[in-house]
């Protein structure tokens, strides 16, 4: 069964877009990555899929239920992540996360505990007290607690220190284990690289493409790394070329034999050839008509 599915989702706001023909596909118990920058269309994909608003057209499933007409079945299995957490002020810690789990008419007492553990979370302090990223970890807490099993994850890091970011993501790597699935939206390219098994990338509220994360990865694009002097002027496929203190770096696109016959035509000491990464990947999917969108 597919844990998130949508057909020709579009969303408008007045004449302004927000996504156009979105069709996603998440199988049940994979970790799937929504990529795109700000603006692109991630957090009006995820208000649908929360039923926060409605589609201009279009329809969603969450585990093969129509969201719009199932909307109270369908939250009761997901566990929500904002990019922003907004608490009641005066609260303390322990009573949003009460308040969290009551609204879900639920006893979460001891994987709240547990989550407040591993992620250094200080139960009684009030909201109003806690840094950026205290809060986000509240956010977490509060989303995880039930163990729902679909996790809708926006920008779920922002905040954290690294020693937090990597305790959250083994704690996210063990709920998939257990078999939730996990949808996460991101414009931290290493994130979805190092935690996703699959990836969309969304540009200007369309999907630009969609696969896993070495079909995504497997562009015609070459990483070049080279000491030494060479005349690449005539050479056609050559992008963001740099060259600094007698070493060059670029992507390259074009006829790989050509490449390596202009630079027999050189003097190069060293040279390294590789896979792009997936910062270039995505930045090669965004090129527009030359120029990067």
């Amino acid at each position: 069964m597919e844990a998130i599915k949508t057909e020709n989702l579009t969303k408008y706001y007045g004449k302004s877009r927000g996504i156009v023909d979105l069709d996603l596909s998440v199988r049940q118990g994979e970790v799937f990555g929504f990529i795109g920058p700000n603006g692109a269309g991630k957090s009006t994909t995820i208000r649908i899929l929360l039923g926060l608003i409605s589609p201009t057209k279009g329809g969603t499933q969450i585990f093969g239920m129509d969201v719009a007409k199932n909307r109270e079945t369908v939250l009761q299995k997901i566990g929500y992540l904002p990019a922003e957490a907004i608490f009641y002020p005066g609260m303390k810690v322990k009573d949003i996360l009460k308040l969290s789990a009551d609204l879900r008419k639920e006893d979460c007492t001891a994987e709240s505990k547990s989550l407040c553990e591993r992620l250094q979370l200080d139960r009684n302090r009030k909201v109003d007290e806690l840094s950026f990223g205290n809060r986000k970890k509240v956010a977490i807490v509060c989303a995880l607690q039930h163990c729902p099993e679909l996790l809708i994850l926006d920008e779920p890091t922002g905040g954290l220190d690294p020693l937090m970011q990597r305790e959250f993501f083994e704690i996210i790597r063990e709920r998939n284990q257990q078999g939730t699935t996990v949808f996460l939206s991101s414009h931290i390219l290493s994130e979805v690289q190092c935690n996703c098994s699959r990836a969309a990338i969304i540009r200007e509220g369309r999907m630009i493409a969609c696969g896993s994360m070495d079909t995504l990865a497997k562009t015609a694009a070459k990483r070049v790394l080279l000491r030494g002097s060479v005349d690449l002027t005539a050479l056609t496929g050559v992008r963001d070329l740099v060259t600094i203190d007698g070493t060059s770096s670029f992507l390259f696109s074009g006829d790989i034999n050509q490449l390596l016959r202009q630079l027999s035509a050189g003097n190069i000491s060293d040279i390294h050839i590789s896979e792009p990464d997936l910062e270039e990947i995505f930045l090669h999917y965004y090129e527009k008509g030359g120029e990067r969108a």
